[in-house]
């Protein structure tokens, strides 16, 4: 037979067993099915402890029903150790049982696999041999996980606990040496949760075990000493308890009175802690009173008292100050006529239920519904609830990290989203390093913050178990003063390097547009803004435009290079090449109502660099071949080719003023804005309702942000200004300027 981990079974040959009905109801008969669906799947298995999978699912939906556990959680037990033996454990049991089964089983054998990796590590460290102070590191992994298991489906923790009680009780009833590791784990890790989730019952057992399996030989010191006046002990008790059952009844104080079992392990810590023998540990001798109701309890108290002598430094009111699990009872040491000592308990019956079988006894979720406990809060009630019992576990890890290694846990908190869930955050974490665990974008839109429903400002250091809700804008970054250590506002590490990526992109951008800017002015002066860009930026040796403008933005390269790459060296000018000028006289004509003064019928043509238009200034400059190339004077193209060839500038002015001529000039305007839908429409419409011709368009978007750069022709550039101004009011315009 095949031998599979006591706390994991093993992957077994694939079967898939198909739901008997597409529409099974999720709790009526379930646990039978249940049984009967995994039976032929576990029956012939063994866990690597001996024990037959079967029986130990047996045994682990037994030990639920006896501490109060719902029929659901009965029926989870057999569905957990079927899933590793089929191909598609979610999809079968879910068609088979529905979802809420089949989430509650993947999720628990999920942290079934965690548990044991965690153990299997520890060994290979060589960590089960240090002492047991030391053990709560090699757990932190572990216990980390089911803290995350638990926010989802709180169920996935009593299944555990059960089956790792029924794991140590095959280990005490065959007597098979004990995995140390496991041991320390149920000591250290699986006690501690039963005891904040008030499982008393499960609780006293497991350390029971636990410890007679780690110190064996302390154990059964103890366990003589308890058997070596068991007869004498146990008759004084019942003496005393059939006395002070008759004596309350006599009072009119209906009660219970019974002898309370005695726990090794409790007893040890006691004279361990306290530095007691044997026979000063008070508990030896035990009885319980349970009474109806809260005035019987002080009632029944006042009675022993007046009856016994009792010792006074040893009594305890736990119903006026419930333990934080929510324990309550009447504590006191009394002596009887020979002076021994006894301890007494008093409770309700409510308060005893609660005791003995803790959150298992009033199960506030388990009639939530089909999706459980990690459905949806339907009433305030449930929700308390809920958020009563996460308390609970996060108090259970306080209680480990503290009594066994204080700074195991000293670096973390957990708090509560709105809806319950467990988010896991470094000590001193605020509301923004909260929102950017949850989202990177909900860290960057954080603008407010409630915590356990309080407004609060964003630097607030957060404790645990806290709910914490975030406000939000629709859009938006986060601002720099996160990055500032000394105001608080940012903890953790990750949320840090969110935020400063979001403002390394954001310089990005601005270091392309600078970029951009400089790369288009220089086509500009050379007449070259046809050229499509991301070409150019592949003649020079980039993937794309933006590449090529970020180095430009950072001065990383040099424009000399873009210019010798447009503008290949010229031959030494000869004088043929200089077109001979007759001296200025009165105007002459030109083409595009433009008069080159001084020469009869030059022809004329305006530069592509610039786009002159009336009423601009403008000068003329004689090129080779083609004319005069008329330039508005501030062109810095123009300046430049002055500055080579001075003596071939000419003068030039404007012919027929403005749209009598019936003349139109094409000029670029260049738009900068926030990309969104409709922004190219929006801007042609405006030309459009102003008259002005768009005879072409270029558009690039880099990262959310448009450039644009429209040919439009005008009659006259000062109208052009005008347009601008209403392109600028645009939504998302951030500037409209003409080129």
């Amino acid at each position: 037979m095949k031998s599979l981990s006591a706390e994991h079974p093993s992957l077994a040959p694939p079967q898939v067993i198909a739901a008997t009905s597409e529409n099974l109801p999720e709790q009526v008969g379930a646990l039978a099915r249940a049984r009967a669906f995994a039976e032929p799947l576990l029956a012939s298995e063994t866990l690597d402890t001996g024990e037959n999978v079967l029986a130990h699912a047996d045994a682990v939906a037994a030990i639920l029903k006896s501490i109060g556990g719902s029929e659901a959680m009965q029926t989870a037990s057999y569905l957990v150790y079927a899933c590793d033996h089929l191909n598609k454990p979610h999809e079968v049991i879910a068609k088979a049982f529905g979802e809420n089964f089949a989430d509650l089983a993947v999720e628990t054998t999920k942290l079934v696999r965690v548990q044991r990796m965690a153990r299997i590590a520890q060994t290979a460290a060589g960590n089960t041999a240090a002492p047991m102070a030391q053990t709560a590191a090699a757990q932190t992994e572990s216990v980390r996980k089911m803290l995350l298991a638990f926010s989802k489906d709180l169920r996935v923790v009593m299944l555990r606990l059960a089956s790792r009680l029924q794991t140590l009780r095959h280990f005490a009833a065959t007597k098979l040496p004990v995995p140390e590791n496991l041991a320390r784990e149920s000591l250290q890790v699986f006690a501690p949760l039963a005891n904040r989730l008030g499982i008393w019952e499960v609780k006293w057992e497991m350390e029971d075990l636990s410890f007679r399996f780690l110190e064996p030989d302390t154990y059964k010191q103890v366990a003589k000493l308890l058997d070596e006046k068991r007869a004498e002990r146990e008759a004084a008790v019942e003496h005393l308890r059939q006395q002070l059952a008759t004596e309350l009844a006599a009072q009119g104080i209906t009660a219970t009175v019974q002898g309370r079992p005695k726990h090794i392990y409790s007893i040890v810590k006691k004279m361990r802690g306290k530095s007691l023998g044997f026979d000063q540990v008070y508990d030896i001798r035990a009885l319980r009173i349970v009474v109806p109701n809260v005035p019987d309890c002080y009632a029944a108290l006042s009675w022993v008292h007046s009856q016994f002598a009792p010792v006074t430094e040893e009594f305890d009111d736990y119903i006026a100050r419930p333990k934080a699990n929510g324990y309550q009872s009447l504590h006191t040491v009394v002596r009887d006529a020979a002076g021994q000592p006894i301890e007494v308990q008093v409770r309700t019956q409510a308060m005893h239920d609660h005791a003995e079988h803790g959150v298992a006894a009033h199960w506030a979720y388990k009639e939530a519904g089909a999706k459980g406990y990690a459905g949806s809060v339907t009433a305030a009630g449930e929700y308390d609830a809920k958020i009563a019992v996460l308390r609970q576990l996060l108090a259970w890890e306080r209680d480990l990290s503290g009594g066994q290694d204080a700074a195991v846990f000293d670096d973390r908190i957990y708090v509560l989203t709105p809806d319950a869930a467990i988010v896991e955050l470094p000590k001193g974490a605020t509301a923004v390093d909260f929102a950017y665990s949850v989202h990177t974008s909900l860290g960057h839109r954080c603008r407010g913050a409630k915590v356990d429903g309080a407004m609060v400002p964003l630097n607030t250091p957060l404790k645990n178990g806290q709910t914490v809700e975030v406000t939000t804008v629709r859009e938006g970054g986060p601002s720099r003063d996160w990055l500032n250590l000394e105001l608080g506002f940012l903890v953790s590490h990750r949320a840090r390097a969110k935020v400063r990526a979001w403002f390394n992109a954001l310089a990005m951008g601005e270091t392309v547009a600078k970029g951009r800017e400089a790369v288009e002015k220089l086509l500009q002066r050379e007449g070259k803004t046809a050229i499509k860009l991301d070409d150019l930026a592949s003649q020079l040796g980039f993937n794309n435009a933006e590449a090529l403008f970020e180095v430009v933005g950072k001065d990383e390269f040099s424009l000399r290079n873009i210019e010798t790459l447009l503008r290949p060296p010229e031959p030494a000018p000869t004088q043929d090449d200089y077109m001979p000028l007759k001296k200025p006289r009165a105007a002459g004509g030109g083409k595009g109502g433009v008069l080159v003064v001084g020469v009869d019928s030059l022809m004329t043509q305006l530069a592509k660099c610039c786009k002159p238009a009336p009423p601009d200034l403008i000068s003329g400059f004689v090129t080779r071949g083609k004319g005069v190339s008329v330039h508005r004077s501030d062109c810095s193209n123009l300046r430049n080719m002055v500055t080579r060839s001075g003596d071939r500038v000419i003068d030039v002015e404007w012919g027929t003023p403005g749209a009598k001529d019936g003349n139109v000039y094409p000029v670029d305007v260049a738009v900068q804005a926030n990309d969104r839908q409709g922004l190219l429409r929006d801007i042609s419409e405006v030309f459009a309702k102003e008259k002005m011709n768009v005879i072409g368009v270029q558009t690039q978007s880099i990262k959310g942000m448009a450039w644009m750069t429209f040919t439009v022709e005008v009659a006259e550039s000062g109208r052009l200004a005008k347009v601008l101004g209403i392109v600028n009011e645009l939504s998302g315009v951030r500037s409209a300027r003409r080129r």
